[in-house]
């Protein structure tokens, strides 16, 4: 089975009581996902995730170059057609929201703690990705904040 790769960001935030999760609407199924796409050539994967959450959800932040994980889906193409992608997750740490950008019109946001998300999504290994996100994304924002401050 040929798996096909995609990047996605996995937007978040801290309140001052938790960690909040952005999950978006897909535009054909209405589904709730990550901002994702394809590699681009000449564009490394952490800031094409980037990319992909200031296209599809107007959130703009720092974005980790480390992944936090990866799970596969099954993407559909056509009413005849789909194909295994393996999807790659960038932590990406909002620090606000534009009004207008490129999918408003085609797409929702939701933000969920990390249990109610992995409540809300329908790939299993996601699923269990959100579960486990928290100490993660805690030692991630660490390592942004450090990297930014040097």
């Amino acid at each position: 089975m040929e798996l096909y790769t995609q990047i996605a960001a996995l937007p978040y935030v801290f309140t001052k009581d938790e960690l909040l999760i952005c999950l978006i609407t897909s535009r054909e199924t209405k589904r709730l996902v990550i901002p994702k796409g394809w590699p681009k050539l000449g564009v490394s994967s952490h800031q094409m995730a980037r990319i992909e959450a200031e296209e599809e959800a107007g959130l703009i932040g720092q974005i980790s170059k480390d992944t936090i994980g990866t799970y596969n889906y099954r993407k559909k193409l056509h009413t005849f057609a789909n194909i295994t992608c393996e999807v790659e997750i960038y932590p990406l740490h909002v620090s606000h929201q534009l009004m207008d950008f490129p999918e408003n019109k085609q797409r929702s946001l939701h933000w969920f703690n990390p249990i109610e998300a992995s409540n809300r999504v329908e790939e299993k290994e996601f699923s269990e990705i959100l579960l486990e996100i928290e100490g993660k994304l805690t030692n991630s924002h660490k390592k942004i904040k450090t990297k930014k401050a040097s």
